[in-house]
């Protein structure tokens, strides 16, 4: 394993950062001049994997807990770039440093990369790679929306892809299920959408996790989905709350019984859910409980103890 490149800390003299930026082979560049082959393995076969953290008021929210994740991804796909984890936070908080920005949205990625061997299909062959990106906090829920409740369609032409074809714990860009639900969500007039599995239970939508409320317990999807860092952080908010919480199969029916519905998610933490296609909940407006739990986990994120100071200036 390497630690930090040498020339890592170099980037474009003079470029304008603020839009987002990316770290490519020690090189920290304008993200709109960051590239991959076109053969790249990455691109050609989805075969890839990556994290995004978020930095918040200058800082990265649980930043450990994001990277250790990322490693057990690579190490679930066999791939390997060559970096440790303290060389990964580094790039990671260079890249913030440059951009200068306080509220960021930052990608760890690792593909596959180019076969060095000419026509051969072992993935032994391909020379694996880290890059990392980061732009403008991305909001998964638009904010005035998941200020007054998102409503949400349940998909019926996909379901998700089953946990035995593509592991949804480790994170990835197959997203052709994600993406015709949304078109289908979209042409119902609705904000988002969640995808079911094959036996009819709720699994997740794209970027986020779903939790129900009832009688003060609440319910998050044990399979078919993302273990999330924000929604690990939702669990224990809830906790900490005196809720009890629950990790197991959530068909359906029971979601559309919920008192609340909440979705949890590293592009904008927290949000309502006030409607899922016909059926309203807290009367159409968040819940007490969902926004209790909203406003705790910005209370955590402003929090010394889960927060990585970005040091400004650095790169």
């Amino acid at each position: 394993m390497t630690t930090v490149p040498t020339d890592m800390r170099l980037r474009n003299a003079g470029a304008d950062l603020k839009a987002g930026a990316a770290w490519m082979r020690g090189r920290i560049m304008p993200i709109g001049e960051a590239a991959i082959p076109l053969n790249d393995w990455g691109l050609i076969h989805s075969d890839i994997t990556y994290d995004v953290v978020p930095v918040w008021d200058g800082a990265f929210f649980r930043l450990g807990l994001y990277v250790e994740r990322f490693f057990r991804s690579m190490k679930s796909l066999r791939l390997d770039p060559g970096m440790n984890e303290a060389a990964v936070k580094t790039v990671l908080h260079d890249l913030v440093s440059a951009t200068g920005l306080r509220r960021a949205y930052v990608a760890m990625v690792t593909s596959r990369g180019v076969n060095a061997v000419p026509g051969s299909r072992d993935p032994r062959d391909c020379r694996n790679h880290f890059f990392a990106w980061c732009v403008p906090y991305i909001h998964v829920i638009r904010p005035d929306i998941a200020q007054s409740g998102a409503s949400v369609h349940v998909a019926r032409t996909v379901t998700r892809i089953p946990s035995s074809s593509v592991d949804p714990r480790v994170k990835n860009y197959h997203w052709g299920d994600f993406t015709q639900g949304l078109f289908e969500a979209k042409d119902a007039g609705a904000e988002t959408v969640l995808l079911l599995d094959q036996q009819g239970n709720v699994t997740e939508g794209p970027g986020f996790n779903v939790f129900s409320i009832k009688n003060k317990r609440l319910v998050t999807p044990a399979a078919g989905v993302l273990e999330g860092i924000s929604r690990q952080t939702v669990l224990e908010i809830s906790a900490e709350l005196g809720l009890e919480t629950e990790t197991r199969t959530l068909p359906l029916e029971e979601l559309l019984q919920s008192d609340e519905v909440l979705i949890s998610t590293s592009g904008g933490g927290v949000a309502p859910i006030t409607q899922i296609d016909d059926r309203l909940f807290s009367n159409g407006s968040p819940g007490e409980l969902t926004t209790a739990i909203k406003e705790r986990y910005f209370e955590w994120a402003g929090s010394p103890e889960y927060r990585t100071e970005v040091e400004y200036g650095a790169a």
